[in-house]
């Protein structure tokens, strides 16, 4: 038994190795070395940024993250159960449309709040 943690723990000490030669070292070997100032500077999609970086964002933006979360993350588990949806039965079935009645409640008072309006 303890001979099998063994075997675990030695890939996992080589696996670590691996990586921090690899990442590390060979890297600091491999890579060019010529920092100039214009390489520490702020660089954004192409474009040279223009303005403080400190920027008030509106809430909504944040709300509207947060709905697309929810709704996301409740969605993933729609696929575990379409896929053993027969094996399940009933009452899986029953319990499912009471989950999506729940998300679509939520849906409907993120809706009437205003919460989905960009504008």
């Amino acid at each position: 038994m303890a001979a099998d943690y063994a075997i675990v723990g030695i890939f996992l000490i080589v696996g670590l190795l691996f990586v921090v030669v690899n990442v590390d070292i060979v890297s600091r070997l491999l890579r060019p070395s010529n920092p100039e100032p214009e390489k520490f500077t702020t660089y954004e999609c192409g474009e040279d940024p223009v303005g403080a970086s400190w920027i008030r964002v509106h809430v909504r933006y944040y709300l509207y993250a947060l709905v697309y979360v929810v709704f996301a993350v409740d969605t993933i588990y729609l696929l575990p159960w379409a896929v053993v949806f027969r094996k399940l039965g009933m009452f899986a079935f029953v319990e499912m449309m009471l989950f999506i009645a729940i998300l679509l409640i939520g849906f409907a008072y993120a809706w009437r709040k205003g919460a989905l309006e960009w504008v």
